[in-house]
């Protein structure tokens, strides 16, 4: 770790302190029927994005291509297959899959379904911005 590295980010008293989230074991509880994301973080001002998702069991991922972002995959209950171009992949619960941006992917749950976390840098929201060097301005729509 360099000094660069240390350097605080926040101004003094600004800065979130570490906490606990959630209880991944409470969310993904075998023979729950739900499907989809469990949680998701949404603290504000963060970097990441992360979430905890369902695949009740034989359900899928079709396979895709995420063109700008790495993933981190980590299945917290069940199992279930990663498919990519190099043939299927098995998923066992503790099994971590990198996905990196570019990649084709798809994932399909066992018999009895899979949770999995998901984290990857934040995808940044549309800002409108003030119109500058740069810049594309937005106006609003001509009155009716």
């Amino acid at each position: 770790m360099t000094g660069e590295d240390s350097a605080p980010r926040h101004p003094a008293g600004d800065a979130p302190g570490p906490r606990i989230l959630c209880d991944t074991g409470a969310l993904t509880e075998p023979g729950d029927g739900s499907a989809g994301a469990l949680w998701r973080l949404a603290e504000p001002g963060r970097q990441l994005d992360a979430n905890i998702v369902r695949l009740p069991p034989a359900r899928r991922v079709d396979t895709h291509t995420e063109p700008d972002l790495d993933v981190l995959l980590l299945v917290v209950a069940g199992a279930g297959t990663l498919i990519s171009p190099d043939g299927p992949q098995p998923l066992a619960e503790g099994s971590m899959a990198w996905l990196p941006h570019g990649s084709s992917r798809g994932l399909m749950a066992g018999a009895d379904g899979m949770s999995y976390l998901t984290v990857h840098r934040r995808r940044p929201g549309m800002r409108i911005q003030s119109a500058g060097i740069g810049t594309r301005h937005v106006s609003p729509a001509p009155p009716r």
